[in-house]
């Protein structure tokens, strides 16, 4: 036994020279993570380490349950869900508790992420990490199989493609103290993603519609089904029937008030990027470059990229407190939906009355209302493809 613990020691171990980077390659997200969280006195370095790998430990332990029961990648509604991965010729039977499990989960890590970096604060610090030595631990094995790579599940091309103009061979990136507060936003989106979906308690209507799907599979019987309809929209219309069904419901007002915390917060934290980062004078390996950078992906950045960012950034802002209005094709050009006001007594949705405007009569008010402006000068500057840089930008 003492034989066996000196092997797993040695094989979570840090090598003689061996970068943190290449450590990540060899051992993987969870053991890294374990030998940087038992440091009783971690450098700055390994600070954001252990936040960025317990964000990456976050999206693999989310991978790890869609792995274990199947769940495909065609959710494309939802973040992480829609991410390629391996298929698992042996997943059990997915059951609506794992999808409890897995927003919990995914809340936990960026917790985690979160405490590493109020320790680490604004100090400085550059760790360097090549992107090829990044992977998922998908099947929960230990090794990096086929299929597991970042650059596989993210679907990061490199050298080529959309948001892509210069070959990359080694995409290697010196992350440094700006980039922890772009880690920190994103934290927050995704802690935000997660409590909007508590709010709503998903697990009573994913089980309601596995239970009716049951029961309408078994009235087939023997006889084939005479078109192809189920088999090329069942499943989409079973996620369809799930979100409305949790939607239907009052949400919990305390998760609700979190998830508006967190999407303020966001904010915020993506604010404080582009200020550090807009003081950087150098100008390697970056992650989201300034104007006088280039990234170390070999992304494209157009000159104000930031600029045009931060307004959008703006609007979204104004919009949560309430400043500005969501235009409602009901409500005239006076008035709209006061999007603080929901998040504070958070409805429950009924499409009906929300189309007709019934539904949102006790959010409505007189005043100015949000404007694209911001959102299409962006989309204009990126050149179509806004929706890429703003995953990537956050």
């Amino acid at each position: 036994m003492r034989a066996l613990t000196l092997c797993l020691a040695l094989a979570t171990s840090p090598l003689a020279a061996e970068t943190l980077s290449q450590e990540i390659g060899r051992t993987g997200l969870a053991p890294t993570e374990a030998r940087l969280a038992a440091l009783s006195a971690p450098t700055n370095e390994e600070l954001f380490a252990l936040a960025g790998l317990r964000f990456l430990g976050g999206i693999e332990g989310a991978l790890q349950l869609r792995w274990q029961t199947g769940i495909r990648q065609d959710w494309s509604e939802l973040p992480i869900l829609r991410l390629p991965i391996p298929e698992n010729p042996a997943a059990r039977p997915f059951a609506p508790a794992d999808f409890t499990a897995l927003l919990a989960g995914l809340d936990a890590d960026m917790d985690g992420a979160r405490t590493a970096l109020a320790q680490l604060g604004d100090k400085p610090f550059a760790v360097q990490i090549n992107l090829l030595d990044l992977w998922f631990d998908i099947n929960a094995n230990g090794t990096r199989d086929e299929g597991e790579d970042l650059g596989t599940v993210a679907g990061l091309t490199l050298g080529g493609g959309r948001m892509i103009s210069v070959p990359v061979a080694a995409p290697v990136i010196k992350f440094d103290t700006a980039d922890a507060a772009w880690l920190s936003a994103y934290t927050h989106f995704l802690s935000g993603f997660v409590s909007t979906a508590q709010a709503y308690d998903p697990e009573p209507a994913i089980q309601r519609v596995m239970e009716s799907s049951a029961a309408i599979y078994a009235l087939w019987g023997d006889t084939p089904p005479e078109n192809a309809m189920d088999m090329m929209f069942g499943r989409q219309v079973d996620r369809v029937a799930m979100v409305l069904f949790a939607l239907s419901k009052t949400p919990d007002k305390a998760l609700a008030a979190d998830a508006y915390d967190h999407f303020l917060a966001m904010i915020t934290e993506n604010r404080r990027f582009w200020s550090l980062v807009e003081l950087e004078p150098d100008n390697d390996m970056e992650w989201v470059p300034n104007d006088r950078q280039t990234s170390g992906l070999g992304i494209i950045m157009p000159p104000e990229t930031g600029k045009r960012w931060q307004a959008v950034l703006a609007d979204a802002e104004a919009l949560l407190k309430g400043e500005v209005l969501i235009p409602h094709w009901r409500f005239g050009a006076e008035a709209g939906i006061n999007l603080k006001k929901a998040f504070e007594t958070p409805p429950a949705v009924d499409l009906v009355t929300w189309i007709q405007g019934e539904g949102l009569l006790s959010y409505a008010e007189k005043g100015p209302r949000m404007s694209m402006a911001a959102w299409n000068d962006f989309e204009r500057l990126v050149s179509g493809d806004a929706m890429l840089f703003a995953i990537f930008l956050n």
